[in-house]
């Protein structure tokens, strides 16, 4: 018998190797005579310069200064156990990972969510989420422990209210018994919503610790930053050649910047242009009015920062534009197709033809299909099918 652990790694492999498939099927065709006159990519210091800008990695993140939890041993093992349990929701069905799969990248490969019902957006990924400025598609959430508080509370996720989820902690004597070794007192047996946000906190500290492996990417970025280089067989030539074209021609590594491959804002491009079922998705400006009417806004009386100068500037200054998604890391990209906030892009390579022709209305030409292929190649080894996360055993807490 194949144990949850083999299983769930055979499952990753079997997700990698239908990714590596379906980008290579897709792939421009280039013929043998243009594959002979492509060079290997040599890289000025100005490119070096943007190249070492995508790292290192992991980077160094501070813990989030506006939850008193994050980074603590006590809430991460917490958050742990909440994350994976189905009576948060309230029909008791549904967990947080039933969307945010670990062996799916903490996603679900589907074009949209389901959950009570189908969702209008992708699930993305968990992974890399600490010290993000904005989260979800919209950003209608400042912080990841407010972001965690929203599928909850969603009719079609997870469909429950603070009472539930309070009154779940309070009759539970394990969870409450963990409850008090975080929080220092067990559940409020009076105070639904602080029970409710102190969840959400323990959810972001669990969130926070899902950090995406090493890459080609990096070994070759490392390299270059040691002054050394590696020969094509460390880190081919095509995806030498994508690299020069993300940072350059392409124009990718504008929005699709640091260590993570995202500047953490809202840009509309060649993704954001089909509607899913029909119905306009205004995007980032949603996204602001939510999180200015929200009461768990960084703003509000749960955030655990006493100096918010700089939060409410930031809910003030927020803008957008219709259309307008968060841009996303593109680590581990082989591992979250379909692609775009509504799911709507099958490959990698499609999503580089889309793409392709963005840069056409501010005058710059587009992508050759020699140029989409290596830049495809580049874009895969930004991904690892290394995923070092496995569930602990169940332990008693006194």
């Amino acid at each position: 018998m194949i144990s949850g652990i083999k299983r769930a790694n055979l499952t990753a492999s079997r997700i990698a190797f239908a990714a590596v498939v379906a980008a290579c099927a897709v792939l421009p065709w280039i013929s043998s005579a243009d594959e002979s006159v492509t060079a290997k990519a040599s890289f000025t210091d100005s490119e070096i310069k943007i190249i070492l800008s995508h790292g290192p990695w992991p980077a160094p993140v501070p813990y989030d200064p506006t939850n008193r939890v994050s980074g603590k041993p006590d809430a991460i093992e917490f958050g742990t156990r909440l994350f994976f349990d189905q009576r948060l929701s309230g029909s008791g069905t549904t967990a947080c990972a039933s969307c945010h799969v670990p062996e799916r990248n903490w996603t679900d490969n589907l074009p949209r969510g389901i959950g009570m019902a189908q969702l209008d957006r992708n699930t993305p990924t968990l992974m890399n989420l600490r010290g993000q400025r904005w989260y979800g598609w919209d950003g209608a959430a400042d912080s990841l422990w407010s972001q965690s508080l929203r599928p909850i509370l969603d009719a079609r996720e997870l469909a429950a209210t603070p009472r539930h989820v309070a009154n779940l902690l309070r009759n539970d004597e394990g969870l409450s018994c963990r409850y008090r070794k975080v929080f220092g007192a067990p559940p409020s047996p009076t105070d639904d919503e602080t029970v409710f946000v102190n969840v959400g906190k323990v959810l972001a500290a669990f969130q926070e610790t899902l950090v995406s492996g090493r890459t080609a990417f990096d070994q070759f970025r490392d390299a270059l930053a040691r002054g050394e280089s590696l020969s094509a067989q460390t880190y081919s030539t095509p995806a030498q050649r994508g690299l020069q074209i993300f940072i350059g021609k392409g124009g990718c590594s504008g929005c699709h910047s640091g260590a993570n491959f995202t500047s953490g804002e809202f840009f509309k491009t060649g993704l954001s242009r089909v509607k899913p079922l029909g119905k306009p998705d205004p995007g980032r400006p949603e996204g602001i009015r939510r999180l200015r009417e929200s009461r768990f806004n960084l703003l509000g009386s749960y955030s655990d920062d006493s100096s918010r100068v700089a939060d409410a500037q930031r809910v003030a200054l927020a803008s957008g534009s219709d259309g307008e998604f968060k841009v996303p890391t593109l680590r581990n990209l082989m591992l979250t197709a379909p692609y775009g906030h509504d799911g709507d892009a099958d490959t990698i390579a499609e999503v580089v033809r889309r793409h392709a022709g963005d840069g056409q209305s501010a005058g710059s030409p587009s992508l050759t299909p020699r140029e989409q292929t290596d830049l495809v190649v580049f874009l895969e080894s930004l991904s690892t099918f290394s995923n070092p996360w496995r569930p602990e055993g169940a332990s008693r807490c006194d």
